[in-house]
């Protein structure tokens, strides 16, 4: 049942989505004939909006059943606990995990919780953009270490990066509903992930910051530069 009812929202937001948001997507590299197929790992980066679930619109219906069931995502406990925001989060991704931003055990047991059949969506930065390019603390948006930890904890499929053009001229933090009729556009790179971490050192440490610094370069210089 619960399959079902995050199934129902992911359909209704896709057709929202596609109704009211002209969506532009560019592959940055060469992709196969179907490119949902293997993927195990989507990284939402340049996060600006609780309205990103806009950007589902590009995924296919079939891709969408797939993600009822078998999506993982660590998520703020700030925002699950949300009444309104948290309550559509946990329906629509039913195994969304709260995490903190302390130094304690939610990530390690999120980790420990990530099953081969699992496709983990995350996004890195673990903070929103605001209008000033800073995040609400006043400093600069960079990538986190857990993106590294999920990179290096994986063997096989796909990692799908997605970098969104930003999302303030439908919804910037604060703003309590959507403009419509906005366009929204997404750049995405195709990476196998064990190709992807053989290009990086051998030992943890070395690798995690390298890989870190990989995405972070992607972010300053990949994204669309319109919204």
């Amino acid at each position: 049942m619960r399959r079902i009812i995050a199934f129902l929202i992911l359909m209704f937001v896709k057709f929202f989505s596609r109704i009211f948001y002209r969506g532009h997507y560019h592959w940055l590299d060469p992709i196969p004939k179907n490119p949902w197929k293997d993927i195990k790992l989507l990284v939402f980066m340049n996060h600006t909006s609780l309205f990103e679930p806009l950007f589902i619109q590009v995924l296919p219906i079939w891709y969408l059943w797939h993600l009822a069931a078998h999506s993982n995502v660590p998520g703020a406990d700030i925002t699950l606990k949300r009444p309104i925001v948290g309550t559509f989060w946990k329906l629509m991704v039913p195994n969304i995990a709260p995490i903190t931003r302390k130094k304690d055990a939610t990530w390690e047991n999120y980790l420990a919780s990530i099953k081969p059949s699992d496709v983990v969506m995350i996004a890195p930065e673990g903070r929103m953009k605001r209008k000033n390019g800073l995040d609400k603390f006043g400093k600069p948006m960079t990538v986190r270490g857990g993106v590294a930890d999920i990179i290096m904890s994986m063997n096989e499929g796909v990692m799908a990066v997605c970098l969104s053009g930003g999302l303030h001229h439908v919804q910037a933090p604060g703003q309590h509903f959507p403009k419509l009729f906005r366009p929204i556009h997404m750049n995405i790179s195709y990476l196998d992930i064990e190709k992807y971490k053989s290009q990086f050192p051998t030992s943890p440490r070395e690798r995690k910051i390298a890989i870190v610094g990989d995405l972070q370069r992607r972010l300053e210089n990949d994204c669309p530069h319109r919204a």
